[in-house]
């Protein structure tokens, strides 16, 4: 019988551009998986970082190959560090998301910066890495990834639901995993919240302060994305296309804008949680907006369980660890049924030292 046993680092970065999430996590193979996140921590962007980072989709593809060399040196100075402070002596490997830069699986493209093998020299640990690349070469939306942990480590929940940069939902369907993402969250609240001065806004106190517009609540509500079937994904360039010009042609004070935007953002979520009395696991940074957490709870019956503060902002750290350790078994780590590929396939990179 082979390895039962793992200890990885689990390294991702959101599209929130909050950070880079650190995560030592022991995984176990018994009858079913197991983990346990031993030390865990957030490294944010300085505000240079954060400039790059936020307006590389407009660079030239010399500019995006130097970025991507950059970015894999940075990201190894904040792995090697992470390392030396928590004194980790034993690694099977880093597994890294890297940090998405371009995402248009319509057009057989996705970027995510970081995952040069160069990686695995700068840091002396073997790599597993660029787990979305394959998945849109073989007709997939390369996104969402997180379903296979959902699925092996949170069976649990009827729905898990994070809420990140954007929120998506993870479920089974006639016994077969879909997931999806529903909506945009906090790329575009911090968008607009940042231009009063705050990184983010606290509890949600801003947003409940200000009063919904309608007209925008509707045009929001009727945007086509929100029709499609599933499988389907956001990126950067669809908020930056679509969201932002939208919310902006109605010039309205920013609170205003919040408010709703949060309305919005709860009604697109408690239309995705249909089942009754079923449990909802809800994860990522937009828990901590409690002003969303009660109006998603207005509109939806589902019973909402939010854990622990380290699975709240380390989930996706944790499962791209755990999609790292598949990839290292070679056992499938992206389902077909969420991302609409092909097949069912064990994807991403693995550079040995």
């Amino acid at each position: 019988m082979g390895k039962q046993e793992y200890h990885v680092v689990g390294v991702m970065s959101g599209t929130s551009l909050d950070g880079i999430d650190l995560a030592y996590i022991h995984f176990k193979k018994d009858k079913k998986w197991s983990y346990k996140i031993i030390c865990a921590e957030t490294v944010t962007y300085d505000s240079e970082w954060e400039s790059i980072l936020r307006n590389a989709i407009e660079y030239s593809s010399v500019e995006l190959e130097a970025l991507n060399v950059d970015y894999t040196k940075y990201l190894s100075s904040v792995i090697n560090t992470f390392v030396k402070k928590h004194q980790l002596s034993t690694i099977d490997a880093v597994c890294s998301h890297g940090h998405t830069i371009l995402h248009q699986p319509e057009n057989g493209i996705t970027l995510q910066i970081g995952n040069l093998k160069e990686l695995s020299q700068l840091i002396n640990q073997d790599v597993v890495c660029d787990f979305r690349v394959q998945d849109v070469q073989l007709g997939g939306q390369g996104a969402p990834l997180v379903p296979i942990g959902d699925d092996l480590l949170f069976s649990d929940y009827i729905y898990c639901v994070n809420l990140g940069g954007f929120s998506n939902i993870s479920t089974k369907l006639n016994n077969e995993r879909i997931a999806y993402d529903i909506c945009p969250v906090n790329i575009v609240l911090n968008h607009y919240v940042q231009q009063l001065g705050f990184s983010y806004d606290d509890k949600g106190a801003l947003a409940s302060s200000g009063e919904i517009n309608q007209l925008l609540l509707e045009k929001l509500n009727d945007l086509n994305f929100y029709k499609q079937s599933p499988p389907k994904s956001l990126g950067l360039e669809w908020v930056k296309s679509v969201i932002i010009p939208l919310i902006d042609s109605y010039e309205l004070p920013i609170k205003d804008i919040l408010r709703t935007f949060v309305e919005h953002v709860a009604i697109q979520i408690a239309k995705v949680l249909t089942r009754e009395k079923s449990t909802a696991l809800f994860t990522g940074g937009g828990v901590y907006n409690l002003f969303l957490m009660e109006r998603i709870k207005t509109f939806s019956s589902v019973k909402i369980n939010i854990p622990d503060t380290e699975l709240i902002e380390y989930k996706e750290a944790l499962i791209f660890g755990f999609l790292g350790v598949l990839k290292l078994r070679e056992e499938v780590n992206v389902l077909a049924s969420v991302t609409g590929a092909r097949k069912n396939h064990s994807s991403g990179n693995i550079f040995l030292v």
